[in-house]
């Protein structure tokens, strides 16, 4: 298990293996996951943040429910492009996942992380757009947010990909 950018994520996941995205709050995770072909992501369910043991376990079912193998996990950086606290907090997440591999059995995931500036904001607008409650809101925010950070992964890497094949035809 390492950290790699997504690029490299994604060349050394198996065939047919999926990714899922999170957004890692202070009080909860968001999970989303994509199809197996990384065209599109789901929402999958909030984890309540309680001791990170119990939080990694619950990763760790999920990602073997879904034979996940890779995370990409959303980096809150400023509007400057700085690190602040919550970024540290996001790597520190990620660098205990990397020192506790028992958790994942046999299977260790790669670990890649994206740049999620403004993503609950933006999923905030498009639910009240959507007529939303706010209860309701509150309920489905941060998986909502997981699947519109791992969206803007998949969409990056299907890019990369096709202008790979646009230099290859010159």
């Amino acid at each position: 298990m390492s950290i790699r950018n997504l690029v490299e994520l994604k060349a050394v996941m198996p065939r047919h293996a999926r990714l899922i995205g999170l957004d890692i709050g202070e009080k909860t995770i968001g999970m989303a996951v994509c199809d197996p072909g990384f065209t599109v992501a789901s929402p999958i369910g909030t984890i309540r943040r309680t001791k990170f043991t119990q939080d990694a376990q619950e990763l760790a079912r999920a990602m073997k429910d879904r034979d996940v193998r890779g995370l990409v996990i959303g980096l809150p950086v400023n509007m400057d492009g700085t690190e602040g606290p919550r970024c540290e907090s996001v790597r520190e997440f990620a660098r205990n996942l990397l020192i506790r591999p028992e958790l994942f059995g046999k299977v260790e995931p790669e670990i890649a992380f994206w740049d999620e500036r403004l993503s609950t904001s933006a999923v905030d607008r498009m639910m009240i757009e959507w007529d939303m409650t706010r209860k309701r809101r509150d309920e489905v925010v941060d998986k909502m947010a997981a699947a519109y950070i791992l969206q803007g992964a998949l969409d990056y890497l299907k890019k990369a990909a096709e202008e790979d094949e646009g230099q290859g035809d010159a």
